[in-house]
Order: structure tokens, then C-alpha cells, then sequence
């Protein structure tokens, strides 16, 4: 069986104070990519997961403990996961594969929400891949009518960024905002995603407060941010934790122009669009 896992973009991230299990309450908007992990699962005579790319462990060899735990009686399998999505690069990668794998199971697994939870914070939306009002610490998941078409191009880092490390800076920073306002922000993605537009009409609302840390950690995030601006892009951010920058344009036309202006100095740009598919 041949899977798809994909990248999930964070179009704006607002970010809370940290809870008392260490948790930080967000609310973001998540749009599945047209960029995405490969996966195929084969028989075999034991569990296994190969991925050439992460380093054990991996998040999937999790889900697929957690599924066992669960009584999730399938024969064995060998998961071999192609990577397109980079790793560590504030796309979800490691949690889109998971939530793939989670999926073969959800039928025979009462429990596979929970499960996802438990895996991280960006499992529970990529279970049912669709755009989102994310909220809670990633948990809270409520669909949102697909955006009108728009692209992105993506300029990840060569090396990835460790969420952990970004929030504990965001924390160090004193950044995040109360639940009043977080409950405010969130009426307002509501209000103007619910209307299926692109985001460009409510750019306004496009912000990522964890960009600071991450841009703490790794200034250089500034020079992805505004090449993509001089290349046409009419809004640039961070991408989740990062340290991947995106910028966002009319449609892939004008995402592929300005690909081509960021070679060769950012000859790993990626483009692509809000995933279709359901």
C-alpha cells in the first residue's frame, strides 16, 4: 500500500503562555501542501520502519507501538518512507508520516485520537489532512471551508531547528499572549478563513509569534525572509518553529517566477500549493 503524508504549512501561528504541563495553549490556521512524504507499507515478519533521512528514533516506529498497545491486530509491516518533506524544518514531516500510518488503523483502534495526541502537537490535524483552525496545544482541531487556490514557495535551511528549542527560547524571550486575546484572535481566523478566500485577503492576519525565537536562534532565517520579499512575495513568514521561510503568492505561476529569481542562492526552493485532495 502506497501512502501520501503531507507537509502541513502553518499560515499564522499565535502562541499562548505555557500551561502547567508545559504545554503552550495556539491557535494557527494549517493547510495541507501539495508537497508530501511517500510512504509504502509491505508484510513482513516484524515491525519495522526505514527512513533514510530521520535518525531513530522515528516518531512512526511510536505510532506503530502505540497501535500494538491499542490492539491493533494487523500482520507485521516494513514502513519505508521516501522523504520530500524537509526534516526539522517546521513543516510537520515527522508528524504527517505518522499520522499516515495512523490512519491504516483507525477503523479496528478506538483510540487513535488519543494516540495522536500523545505522538505531538501536530498529529491530531494530519489525521484527516484538510485546512484547519487549530487551537488547544495542537489538539483542537476544527475544519475550515478549503482556501481559494494560492502558492507558496518554501525556502527551508540546511540544517532543521528543534521545536523544543524554539518554544524554550519563545518562553525565554517572555513571549505569548493571554487567553483573552488568543480567544479574540480566534473568532477573527474564524470569521475570515470560514469564507473559503485565499489568505492573501486577510494577510493582516498572517503572523507566526514564535518567528522571534526562532529568528533568535538562527538570524540568518532574516536573509530567507527578504529574499522572498524582493522576489514578489506578498507576504513572507516563518514557517511553524522553523527555520524554513515561505512566501506566499497569486498562484504557482507567480510562486515558480520568483523561484527561479531566488536560484542560486536559495537553489532548494520548493513550490507548491494547498493540498486538494481530502
Amino acid at each position: 500500500m502506497t501512502l501520501r503524508a503531507p507537509a502541513k504549512l502553518n499560515l499564522c501561528l499565535y502562541l499562548g503562555r505555557p500551561r502547567d504541563d508545559g504545554l503552550h495553549e495556539l491557535h494557527s490556521l494549517f493547510c495541507p501542501l501539495t508537497l508530501s512524504d511517500r510512504i509504502v507499507v509491505r508484510d513482513a515478519e516484524r515491525d519495522e520502519v526505514v527512513c533514510a533521512e530521520v535518525e531513530d528514533p522515528n516518531i512512526v516506529e511510536g505510532a506503530l507501538a502505540g497501535l500494538r498497545a491499542r490492539g491493533w491486530g494487523h500482520e507485521p509491516v516494513r514502513v519505508e518512507i521516501e522523504k520530500r518533506i524537509p526534516v526539522a524544518a517546521g513543516l510537520g514531516g515527522g508528524s504527517a508520516d505518522a499520522a499516515a500510518v495512523l490512519r491504516l488503523a483507525r477503523e479496528e483502534v478506538g483510540e487513535v485520537a488519543n494516540l495522536a495526541a500523545e505522538l505531538g502537537a501536530d498529529v491530531p490535524s494530519q489525521i484527516d489532512p484538510a485546512f484547519a483552525l487549530v487551537g488547544g496545544a495542537g489538539e483542537v482541531v476544527e475544519p475550515l471551508p478549503p482556501p481559494e487556490h494560492f502558492a507558496v514557495v518554501l525556502v527551508p535551511h540546511e540544517t532543521g531547528l528543534s521545536t523544543a528549542q524554539v518554544y524554550a527560547e519563545a518562553d525565554r524571550l517572555g513571549l505569548g499572549r493571554d487567553a483573552a486575546e488568543l480567544d479574540s484572535i480566534a473568532a477573527e481566523l474564524r470569521r475570515a478563513a470560514g469564507r473559503g478566500h485565499s489568505p492573501l485577503a486577510y494577510r493582516e492576519l498572517l503572523v507566526n509569534d514564535l518567528a522571534e525565537a526562532a529568528l533568535s536562534l538562527r538570524p540568518e532565517i532574516g536573509g530567507a525572509l527578504q529574499a522572498l520579499r524582493s522576489a514578489g512575495a506578498e507576504v513572507a513568514l516563518v514557517a511553524g518553529s522553523g527555520p524554513t521561510a515561505f512566501g506566499i503568492f497569486e498562484d504557482i505561476a507567480a510562486a515558480d517566477a520568483a523561484a527561479g529569481r531566488l536560484a542560486p542562492r536559495f537553489a532548494g526552493a520548493i513550490v507548491a500549493g494547498p493540498d486538494p485532495e481530502p
